[in-house]
């Protein structure tokens, strides 16, 4: 007697056979898959308490998310379209404007969001603008992860200093009272440590903790003598801290001539390594990813993708394991994996000038089981096999940019968006069926979201940033700051 026997569908398994099942069923037992195939012989050998109803459905691993920040959902589109004043806004925001209860409706907000985009697993920066992150005390990691625990899906939380010089100044907010203090990377890490110590395999096993540290630039930071033994230091510090508990280490921002310098002078790399956006790499730095077997997050949607290019085919080409991010929500983004599939496959093809690169299937594949192996987890979630645990998505196929429902990969991956998915389960347990989300009141979620914003607009005085700016209407192109 299986718990849950989802029968009628089209099953597309990123298994290694990568089958795709006409009229298949998948049979769960407790938080485990036991059971793929086609209909009439896995319901010859389950039965089940429930039956889900999966005609004109595709039924599909969950997708992953393998870089994104929080705060940024709260933080959406402030500056109207000029990213460097978001970047120094959320900055501002995360270090001296936010409450736990800013955190906690944040990740609420965009855990659902994940949820009803059918991403069952994600990572999340807890902070980050230019990097900031809001590691002076636990209180903001602790309301986060709880949320995220609420709402049912899986999540990879990054804990980690902000960026120097340090010591850093933060504030805490007790009512309309503003207090600050600074401090110092030694207890950000420690604060880091806490939170990793805390988390990590809470929630059943569905929440993972990760450490992180920002990136150096030697071109536009060089440094030697007592400022490189330090930053030697405090990478080493940080670096060994992932490696004592067993998480990932990620960073977020690397390009030409960072990874380099993280290998060679910092000694950061390998597979536990997750080094997000990557644009403008050397063949040299392609290949030590390739020797170090260091993992790459693309964030096709992301502004740094409009400065350079991550080297995807050529680094895929070369043995690297590169996975999707959505970067988070803000300035301009969503959580919508579909999405950032879609803008994978144009963003290199345009590069090119030829439509052969990127097929649909490779773009799924960084969004399920690559993704799945790049945090560690291959065994675990990214495919639908027997065994593996039971993170399952159903897309509404009976639409009309959805049909016909021939040749359903590419209709997935081409046409279809994330308010397509109907049901949502994770580790066993439906989340959401009917696109009605059953682990937390969404109106409820809506509204806290809309109160802690305009608590955090008033707290540091910028609803300005709210209003729409000059050169918005009528051209091409914003204007620059200075006239």
């Amino acid at each position: 007697m299986a718990d849950i026997l989802i029968t009628g569908g089209t099953i597309i398994t990123m298994d290694p056979e990568r089958r795709v099942i006409d009229d298949g069923a998948v049979a769960v037992e407790g938080d485990r898959i036991v059971a793929v195939g086609p209909r009439a012989e896995v319901e010859a050998q389950h039965s089940a308490a429930r039956t889900i109803d999966a005609r004109r459905k595709v039924v599909m691993p969950g997708l992953i998310d393998a870089h994104g920040h929080a705060g940024h959902g709260l933080a959406k589109t402030l500056g109207g379209g000029y990213s460097s004043i978001w970047a120094e806004t959320t900055d501002r925001i995360y270090a001296e404007g936010t409450t736990e209860e800013f955190w906690y409706a944040e990740a609420m907000l965009t855990s659902l969001e994940r949820l009803t985009f059918g991403v069952t697993c994600g990572l999340s920066f807890l902070g980050g603008g230019t990097m900031v992150m809001r590691s002076d005390e636990t209180g903001s990691g602790d309301r986060h992860c709880e949320a995220v625990e609420q709402v049912g899906i899986r999540e990879f939380f990054v804990v980690g200093p902000s960026n120097p010089p340090y010591p850093r100044r933060y504030s805490r907010w007790d009512g309309g009272t503003r207090t600050d203090r600074m401090v110092d990377f030694d207890e950000q890490l420690a604060t880091a440590e806490t939170l990793l110590t805390r988390w990590h395999g809470a929630a059943g096993g569905r929440l993972h903790a990760a450490m992180m540290l920002p990136v150096h630039n030697p071109d536009r930071n060089p440094v030697q003598g007592r400022e490189l033994d330090t930053l030697k230091a405090q990478t080493k510090a940080a670096r060994d801290l992932s490696r004592q508990h067993g998480v990932l280490f990620s960073q977020d921002g690397h390009s030409r001539g960072t990874v380099k310098y993280a290998h060679e002078t910092l000694d950061i790399l390998g597979p536990d390594a997750l080094l997000s956006h990557s644009t403008g790499l050397t063949d040299e730095e392609i290949r030590i990813c390739a020797e170090t077997d260091t993992v790459i997050v693309h964030n096709p949607s992301s502004a740094a993708s409009y400065v350079a290019r991550c080297p995807v085919p050529e680094l895929i080409d070369a043995g690297v394991n590169v996975i999707l991010g959505s970067d988070g929500t803000a300035p301009d983004r969503s959580y919508d994996m579909f999405r950032h599939m879609f803008q994978c496959m144009r963003h290199h093809r345009a590069n090119y000038y030829d439509a052969q690169y990127m097929p649909p299937g490779k773009a799924l594949e960084m969004a399920t089981i690559d993704a799945a192996r790049g945090l560690g987890l291959g065994e675990e979630i990214g495919s639908l096999e027997s065994g593996k645990k039971a993170d399952i998505i159903l897309v509404d196929m009976y639409r009309p940019h959805l049909y016909p429902t021939n040749m359903p990969v590419h209709r997935v991956v081409c046409f279809a968006n994330g308010n397509d998915v109907d049901t949502v389960i994770v580790d066993g347990v439906v989340l959401m069926e009917g696109r009605a989300v059953r682990s937390v009141d969404e109106g409820e979620v809506l509204e806290l979201a809309q109160r802690e914003t305009d608590a955090m607009l008033d707290r540091m005085g910028i609803r300005d940033l709210t209003a729409i700016p000059d050169g918005f209407w009528g051209r091409s192109r914003l204007p620059d700051l200075a006239g």
